[in-house]
């Protein structure tokens, strides 16, 4: 397919690739700025541009890729005179009637995964959530999803919002955690690569169990002298001290919920 990318970010950036390798064809590359569309367009083709009004109007497909704050502002720019093509953005909050009225053909494709400029993704092993409004675009969206991964469902807004956030608790504050632990290490003079056969064994064990029956450490019996002693610790820090408690305090409740059921499933 002939294919327009509006943004030139970290999900661009490596969804652009990804569609460049599957022999589509990318026509241009928006961005704010003409340096990061030059950038992009270098690796995957096409034109840079950082005008709206100088996209071209002959692609099979509009990928928005852009924050999720100025979509509302770029729908309307992109749709108008393209209603004939396909319009789609990859936002997880965003619902799909957010194009309502703006065009005639337009859709959701949603690759969940965190991206990075600089690391290259297998994006065929990535699980790809699509929707759409009418038939024209379920056709162009799941060939043009096939065409990249072997992992692709329909997913309705709804739900998505709540994919979205359980990937926000999976992804971003799991990551967040690990800026904590390598800024505690680093104020002592250690390496955060200590951690990492930590966090690869958590990590492969969600693979074979339940993250509740992984969940170790002294907030699941609430051993008060460590939680007390390691909360002091965290003084310096007051928001991580905050954070340490409240993230006890839900562990240890899911873990006594948890242990209420079974006995009621015995």
């Amino acid at each position: 397919m002939k294919i327009v990318l509006i943004g030139a970010g970290n999900l661009a950036t490596n969804l652009g690739k990804a569609l460049l390798a599957a022999g589509h064809d990318i026509l241009q590359v928006y961005s704010r700025t003409m340096e990061s569309a030059s950038r992009l367009a270098v690796q995957v083709g096409g034109s840079p541009t950082n005008d709206l009004n100088r996209l071209v109007y002959t692609a099979d497909v509009y990928i928005l890729s852009v924050k999720d704050n100025v979509l509302a502002e770029l729908i309307p720019k992109v749709c108008k005179g393209r209603e004939k093509s396909l319009v789609v953005h990859t936002a997880g909050s965003i619902p799909l009637d957010s194009f309502m009225g703006m065009t005639f053909h337009y859709g959701v494709f949603y690759p969940m995964q965190t991206f990075s400029k600089d690391r290259e993704v297998d994006f065929q092993e990535i699980p790809v959530f699509i929707e759409y409004n009418d038939n024209f675009a379920k056709r162009k969206l799941e060939l043009l999803a096939h065409s990249i991964s072997n992992h692709v469902a329909r997913l309705d807004s709804a739900d998505r919002k709540y994919l979205h956030l359980a990937a926000v608790w999976a992804c971003n504050f799991t990551n967040h955690c690990y800026d904590m632990a390598s800024e505690i290490l680093e104020r002592h003079g250690m390496s955060f690569e200590i951690m990492l056969p930590l966090i690869d064994e958590t990590t492969r064990k969600i693979h074979k169990i339940s993250p509740q029956a992984a969940q170790t450490g002294p907030a699941v019996r609430y051993d008060e002298n460590v939680i007390r002693s390691q909360s002091e610790l965290l003084k310096d820090i007051p928001l991580a001290k905050d954070i340490y408690e409240r993230m006890s305090v839900s562990i240890h409740r899911r873990n006594l919920e948890s242990a209420q059921t079974d006995s009621r499933n015995v």
